[in-house]
């Protein structure tokens, strides 16, 4: 079995705050400047895993603030600023990456409200309608917002991706081919269309994409778990377990990765790291069937060590 890969690139699935398309936003107060989103640290990985030890959101917490000391500021900033839409559309943001669809989805009702020619929102609100899906009302978003952009990058991604998810998948490769040629540095494009290439069984290709996503964002995991699995598919199942290492040092709470993983180095015939990886993903998450089933196959006994590196 083979796991499939997030279905959002960072990049892709991010609310996009400040910038358009790789253009300065149009003129708007800038009541927001001193404002900054705050990284939420990783954790270091331990050289070995125990299935039924707790996972590491346990034992660690973040080093930095959460995303509701964000809304907090900008609640600050919009109770002085309430008729900016900017100040809307960022908070909308933080709401949406903490989770909280109906909060963003007003935030940026709002912010539209007060400037119906916001691209920006527009985008943003069709992502929330994405992770929802609510696929129509998407599609709807994102063609807005490039009707009012046409240069608009990020929403050629968007739409590319909701085309994606509804099989259109002709229009799907058009858009991403947009984007590339809009933005030919956007990570964000080339990975989604490696993964269109990838459901389509064009490995080669879905690696040559992934490979230019992650030579111009090497700090995102996501592609790193998609070429993986493109690897795994051809039988370059070395070359798999090394995008794995990558991606579970980059995301030890990677589910996904560390299961991939498994199958990675049980396919090489190293049974204890291959329980060593399943162990850590079920550490994160003990209902999830396909590392259980990897943890049966390569003999593993809950409660027994087993060496991830």
């Amino acid at each position: 079995m083979i796991v499939p890969p997030w279905r959002v690139f960072a990049g892709a699935g991010c609310y996009r705050c400040a910038v358009m398309g790789g253009k300065p936003a149009k003129s708007r107060p800038r009541v927001l400047a001193q404002f900054v989103l705050l990284p939420i640290a990783l954790f270091a990985l331990a050289g070995c895993a125990t299935p039924g030890s707790p996972g590491a959101s346990d034992q660690d917490k973040p080093l930095y603030p959460g995303p509701q000391s964000n809304v907090a500021s900008l609640s600050e900033v919009i109770a002085a600023h309430p008729d900016d839409p900017q100040a809307y559309n960022m908070r909308g943001a933080v709401y949406g990456e903490a989770g909280r669809p109906e909060q963003a989805l007003a935030d940026f009702n709002k912010a539209i409200s007060l400037d119906p020619n916001y691209a920006q929102a527009y985008a943003n609100r069709a992502l929330v309608y994405r992770r929802i899906n609510k696929l129509d009302q998407a599609l709807a978003d994102e063609n807005k917002a490039l009707a009012i952009d046409p240069s608009y990058a990020a929403a050629y991604v968007g739409r590319g991706i909701v085309y994606r998810e509804q099989g259109r998948n002709t229009q799907a490769l058009e858009d991403f081919n947009k984007a590339i040629g809009l933005q030919p540095e956007n990570p964000e494009a080339y990975y989604n269309r490696g993964l269109l290439y990838q459901s389509q069984r064009q490995h080669a290709f879905a690696i040559d994409d992934f490979s230019t996503a992650l030579g111009l964002a090497n700090k995102k995991t996501e592609p790193y778990v998609a070429r993986a699995l493109s690897y795994l598919a051809l039988g370059d199942t070395k070359s798999a377990a090394g995008d794995l290492d990558e991606a579970v040092q980059m995301d030890p709470l990677n589910l996904r990765a560390w299961t991939s993983r498994g199958l990675a180095y049980e396919r090489l015939g190293q049974k204890d790291k291959a329980a060593g990886s399943y162990a850590k993903a079920l550490n994160i998450n003990d209902k999830y069937q396909p590392a259980k089933e990897g943890f049966a196959r390569v003999g593993g006994k809950v409660g027994q060590t087993y060496p991830t590196f």
